[in-house]
């Protein structure tokens, strides 16, 4: 396994090693690879790895991830004893290692390995148990005898039938240990239970939904094969059970006034039922286990019930584990769809500024998320024009990801099919407004730049206007009055474009709501006045401009979660 060893910045030595298919350095928490330093963008870098090869890539960082000193842009194969840089962190990429040492956990959280699926459930522990007392019953006009809190009993009491409760230790404990799925766990311990009960004729587990609130019979056993389908459940046993969290035992369920409405009961002739709640550590109700049997001369006792209230107990936390572990699973293998998302997304974006004579572009995109609805791009097209479109879906996530995947592709092909910015912008309009998809708010502005007439063509649809900056120092927004409505709002909308010639210096900035939205810890956005002031001292280089602007807003937010999807993009004509 390749490993990345730490040879400046932090605690240099460390090994990291490169589990996975994908690794992400950077600031944020979520990353594999956490780097506690500003300068650092919260998803910086990442590596890849494909049938052995491992690859880097930067995530369109501010400041730049380095390869062997040299600034990488897009994707590069890693060899062995490359060095990459992030920063003030330099690491060497090295296919094996021979550190036999534990990773190091490093004070402060600097440079900590992290895992976000790598979760256990080893340390969940039983609660204390409680008192050993149970309190015994007999509810009038009924034969149920005998009441107990399954709590109460959680550790077995050798005391009372030693032998039948350490065959029971044996018997569930196996089977609770070998398992870690809900669906597998529930028969296991049916077949356990017949094991310690011999007189048990039927047996089932009712669960509870913890979304819905509504239980069903999960699991049922019966000895006699023909009566695989037919067991006695008694909604009313159930019910009492799990309301009063009490194991509750009948000792003949016919002559128990309670339970005479039971078809169930009656037309099977069942005469001795046990019915034991399982609950979790806050004592909510997780279900029942209830066997029975006909046999009158072979009813269940009061140790008998004292015994199902102990394998209960065992039952819920295994349950309980069962359940934790199926989220974890479902977890695991979300955060791999996420992840893959997040690599056909950066897959739309472009990898690379444009080359156009007389003109120098620079961009930024942070996604609030692992995928985002903010959406640019940089499309040639064939009469030698340039077009720069940005965009942003209401939303995040993966239903503003799969917009901005679809809007990635119509865009294009209404430009490149398109005389104008505005044509293409009214007919992309049409397309959504007739596509079914509901009301989605989708903001978007295009713009064509002609490196011969040196002019640039705007067209946008209720997007926040580009930002001017002339050489003569004039700023304000651009195209404000011919700013037409969201795609998709109007079926027929018909879109006008601000004609503008650029001179020489002259930079437009195009971004999306997530700069002049971002709120600091005092509630404060960051608001365009601050974007304009900021921009009359901005370096005039645009490889110079987006990270200055970045960076102001970084500090501005402080340590503040990114609430939205971030994305710039700056366009200069050169001297």
């Amino acid at each position: 396994m390749a490993v990345l060893k730490l040879i400046r910045g932090g605690a240099i030595g460390q090994i990291l090693p490169l589990s996975g298919d994908r690794i992400v350095l950077g600031r944020h928490p979520t990353c594999q690879i956490v780097l506690d330093n500003v300068a650092v963008s919260r998803h910086h870098a990442q590596i890849l790895e494909s049938h052995g090869t491992y690859f880097l890539e930067d995530l369109r960082s501010r400041n730049g991830t380095q390869l062997n000193t040299e600034s990488i842009r897009g994707r590069v194969e890693l060899k062995d004893g490359d060095q990459i840089k992030l920063c003030d962190y330099v690491f060497q990429f090295l296919v094996s290692s021979t550190a036999t040492t534990d990773l190091p956990r490093l004070a402060g959280g600097k440079i900590p390995l992290r895992s976000r699926t790598r979760e256990t459930i080893d340390n969940i522990s039983d609660p204390s148990v409680l008192a050993d007392d149970h309190a015994s019953s007999h509810v009038e006009g009924s034969s149920i005898i005998s009441s107990l809190e399954p709590e109460s009993v959680q550790t077995i009491r050798l005391h009372v039938r030693p032998e039948v409760k350490l065959r029971a230790i044996l018997e569930i404990g196996q089977v609770l240990a070998r398992v870690l799925q809900v669906d597998a766990v529930l028969p296991l311990i049916l077949d356990g239970l017949f094991k310690i009960f011999p007189q048990a004729e039927w047996g089932f587990v009712f669960l509870k939904d913890p979304v819905t609130g509504r239980g069903s019979v999960r699991t049922s056993k019966s000895r006699r094969a023909d009566e695989e389908d037919r067991f006695p459940f008694s909604q009313t046993i159930v019910d009492q059970a799990m309301n009063s969290g009490k194991a509750i035992l009948s000792a003949d369920a016919l002559r128990d006034a309670r339970f005479a409405t039971s078809d169930s009961l009656q037309g099977l002739q069942i005469r001795s039922v046990m019915c034991s709640p399982m609950q979790d550590v806050s004592g909510q109700a997780l279900g029942v286990i209830q066997i029975c049997t006909r046999d009158l001369n072979q009813q269940f006792t009061s140790d008998d019930l004292e015994l199902l209230a102990s394998v209960s107990s065992q039952c819920a936390r295994a349950l309980e584990h069962a359940t934790l572990h199926e989220q974890l699973l479902a977890q695991r293998e979300m955060e791999r769809e996420l992840e893959f998302a997040t690599q056909v997304q950066l897959g739309f974006l472009p990898s690379e500024a444009p080359q156009l004579p007389g003109y120098e572009f620079d961009d930024y995109y942070e996604p609030a998320h692992r995928v985002s609805g903010d959406y640019f791009d940089y499309i040639r097209l064939p009469n030698g024009n340039l077009a720069v479109t940005v965009g942003d879906v209401a939303g995040k996530g993966v239903p503003a990801a799969l917009l901005m995947a679809r809007l990635h592709a119509s865009a294009r092909y209404h430009l490149l099919s398109a005389t104008s910015a505005a044509e293409a912008l009214s007919s992309l309009n049409s397309e959504i407004a007739t596509s079914g998809l509901g009301f989605r708010f989708i903001t978007l502005v295009m713009a064509v730049i002609n490196p011969k007439t040196n002019e640039v063509h705007i067209a946008n649809a209720g997007h926040l206007p580009p930002l001017l900056r002339s050489r003569r120092g004039v700023i304000g927004p651009i195209g404000l009055k011919d700013s037409g409505m969201p795609l998709g709002v109007l079926l027929q909308q018909n879109y006008r474009e601000t004609v503008l010639p650029l001179e020489p210096d002259d930079t437009l900035l195009f971004f999306t709501d997530g700069l002049t939205e971002a709120m600091n810890d005092a509630e404060q956005i960051y608001g365009q006045g601050r974007l304009l002031e900021l921009l009359k001292t901005a370096p005039v280089p645009v490889e110079d401009l987006v990270p200055f602007v970045v960076d102001d807003v970084e500090h501005f937010v402080s340590e503040r979660s990114q609430r939205d999807d971030l994305c710039i993009v700056a366009v200069r004509r050169m001297e």
